[in-house]
């Protein structure tokens, strides 16, 4: 096993992917998500944040098509600041009736589920403060709970809801979940090459991995316990994560590591282009 090791600062970034009608797409993640364009030229369009920070980005391909039982996006997460942030949104769902696919209490976090019109997966969260994240014998404890919704609405304060204006200052992208091949193969890449440590296994199905003790910020399982292929040309798919480093020296760092274990890593705007196992893209960026 490797002694490979990453930056405790390292986080997540925007996630790329690619949506048939750019138009669509654009209208439900300002309107049901609440995220800001920030840019758009010809079939590229940027989102994040009001402050600025980009989150997503969506590259038409007319007639793609969604994907299921291949390797690529199991789901993005969008990281709130706080719980009553995720009340706000929740609400604000409900209003719009923006269609949900389930909410969990993960122990470490409160969970949305909900999928784009190009059934991207998508989640929205909030953390618990680390303190209380629950441990036993030093492990890290985390499950998947029905959502207490009572309790959540119920941390607003005096039960007014104001008009919802889009999500708020310090939304980030918290972690990104994948579907792979293999599990043991995902983790000799992320945990052996890149230094990520594995936080919590579920069997041979899922594995959680992160940078400086966070629950996690790369999830991988694979579909229904079997193996997946990259999904075809022409699918509405992961065009790829972006793992931010803290700098450009631990980024070439890291795709040097990559290097070493036998990958040709490519150079493009914003950074390295790495791949996992399972052929999922993977921008290594410099904060």
């Amino acid at each position: 096993m490797s002694t490979a090791t990453i930056a405790p600062a390292t986080t997540v970034g925007a996630v790329e992917l690619t949506v048939a009608d750019l138009d669509r797409s654009v209208d439900y993640y300002t309107l049901a998500i609440g995220l800001k364009l920030l840019s758009r030229d010809g079939g590229v369009a940027r989102l994040g944040s009001p402050d600025g920070l980009e989150l997503l980005v969506l590259v038409e391909e007319p007639g793609a098509q969604p994907v299921r039982g291949h390797s690529g996006l199991f789901h993005f997460a969008l990281l709130l600041p706080s719980q009553q942030d995720l009340a706000r949104w929740l609400v604000h769902a409900a209003g719009a009736r923006v269609p949900l696919s389930g909410m969990s209490d993960h122990l470490v976090s409160e969970a949305i589920y909900l999928r784009d019109p190009d059934f991207h997966g998508i989640e929205i969260y909030r953390d618990r403060p680390r303190e209380e994240w629950p441990t036993r014998d030093g492990q890290l404890l985390m499950d998947t709970l029905p959502l207490d919704t009572d309790a959540l609405v119920g941390s607003l304060d005096g039960g007014e809801v104001p008009p919802f204006d889009g999500m708020p200052d310090g939304t980030r992208m918290g972690h990104v979940h994948l579907h792979v091949a293999d599990i043991p193969a995902t983790e000799a890449f992320y945990r052996d090459v890149l230094g990520f440590d594995v936080v919590v296994r579920y069997g041979s199905d899922a594995t959680f991995m992160s940078a400086g003790g966070y629950h996690h910020h790369i999830g991988a399982n694979v579909w229904a316990g079997r193996g997946a292929t990259p999904p075809p040309p022409g699918s509405a798919a992961l065009r790829h994560a972006t793992i931010v480093l803290p700098d450009a020296a631990e980024r070439d760092r890291m795709a040097g590591l990559v290097a070493d274990a036998g990958q040709d890593p490519e150079q493009v705007d914003g950074g390295v282009l790495v791949r996992d196992p399972a052929q999922n893209a993977l921008l290594l960026a410099s904060a």
